[in-house]
């Protein structure tokens, strides 16, 4: 196989991925080298910058996919209707940015910052791919533990956690009777 058959290789897996594909993915998928691999990464990067291409290759915690480019995100939202709503409730951001922020987490912990249950909150998210079951809590009753997804990177647009922006800490303490959600409210958000 030539070289640049090896590189078209490459573009057509990344073309089908629904998710981003780390280099040792695709050199277990193309039999090429990994130093070739991020060589044919480089170049495709680099030919789909143009600004004559409606797509890119874009980077998320070292897995690689192609995406439509920013500039025409509204002409593709006129053509295609997802089958759901990508928009997440208030309660389902506040969940994420916790688990964000402080995974690996149990519910209970999650709970205990949010004040209200988070259990279908959590299901929603785990549904839209958004955060993850990573195992067990090494404590009383083996409680599961929540961390974020590489499509939560792709969501957020993010290549890494490392770029979210610093948290500020509070507590409910320290919100106004005003700026408490309302629990029915949350109730009905995380439906």
């Amino acid at each position: 196989m030539t070289r640049e058959e090896k590189k078209a290789e490459i573009e057509a897996l990344l073309f089908m991925a629904t998710e981003p594909i780390k280099v040792q993915e695709i050199k277990e998928s193309t039999a090429a080298e990994a130093k070739e691999v991020r060589e044919y990464l480089a170049e495709l990067e680099e030919e789909y910058a143009v600004p004559e291409r409606g797509i890119e290759l874009a980077e998320f915690n070292d897995g690689y996919i192609f995406q439509t480019k920013a500039k025409y995100q509204e002409t593709i939202k006129e053509h295609h209707k997802p089958e759901q709503d990508n928009k997440l409730s208030q309660a389902a951001l506040e969940t994420l940015a916790i688990v964000a922020y402080k995974q690996p987490i149990t519910r209970t912990e999650i709970e205990n910052i949010r004040g209200v249950n988070v259990e279908r909150v959590l299901n929603t998210l785990q549904k839209r791919g958004l955060v993850t079951d990573e195992g067990r809590k090494d404590t009383v009753g083996n409680p599961i533990i929540y961390g974020t997804t590489d499509k939560f990177l792709e969501y957020m647009g993010l290549e890494s956690l490392e770029e979210l922006p610093p948290a500020k800490e509070f507590d409910r303490s320290q919100l106004s009777e005003e700026e408490l959600p309302d629990e029915e409210e949350e109730q009905e958000d995380s439906e």
